[in-house]
């Protein structure tokens, strides 16, 4: 049985969005299950409904759709995020989105159906909830905001600016393909010197 201290991470990034009660953390570790994944493996593959979301506890994954045969990135979560398809946490759909570790994480998994009980049972779990998804909607707002209006070099800043981990730790081709722009436009803005 997980416990608080086996996700540190989890509970930290819980903990820095919102107060929750130590009992409500504590039934939901209870809920938990460890997984680890090598780097390159799906967590969420598109097509599927798996009815799982994960909390990453270590590593990174990104998010990405698949788009005439290429992948597109669409997001980076790293240590303490949750991951999940909306398509199946929403809607009940197989996903259409794919992610995929980065490096080896290791994540706990949860019932979707489990999840969306503890979120609808609690308030502190769900003002938790709803904060995760104003986090994401402004950070897509922004995204969608600097692929339209800034030239690639501001958007790389941007990006570095707004998730350093992910600009670390994510593969050039993946960064490139979240900022919507080829590999070697961003090979040249990282070399140039004028980048920060």
């Amino acid at each position: 049985m997980v416990c608080i201290q086996d996700i540190p991470n989890i509970i930290i990034r819980i903990r820095n969005r919102c107060k929750v009660d130590e009992s409500v953390l504590a039934a939901l570790a209870a809920k938990l299950e460890p997984c680890r994944f090598p780097k390159r493996t799906l967590l969420v593959c598109d097509g599927e409904a798996r009815g799982k979301a994960f909390f990453i506890e270590t590593g990174i994954t990104r998010s990405y759709w698949i788009v005439d045969g290429e992948e597109v990135t669409t997001s980076f979560s790293t240590e303490g995020t949750l991951v999940f398809s909306m398509d199946e946490v929403y809607y009940g759909k197989p996903s259409e989105e794919c992610v995929e570790a980065i490096e080896p994480v290791l994540a706990y998994s949860i019932r979707v159906a489990d999840l969306r009980r503890i979120v609808t049972d609690n308030i502190d779990m769900a003002v938790w909830w709803g904060l995760i998804h104003e986090d994401e909607y402004r950070r897509l707002h922004l995204s969608h905001k600097e692929r339209l209006t800034l030239p690639a070099a501001e958007r790389y800043r941007a990006f570095a600016r707004q998730q350093p981990e992910a600009c670390r730790r994510a593969r050039l081709t993946d960064i490139a393909s979240y900022l919507g722009i080829t590999p070697s436009t961003l090979s040249r803005i990282r070399a140039s010197k004028t980048v920060f």
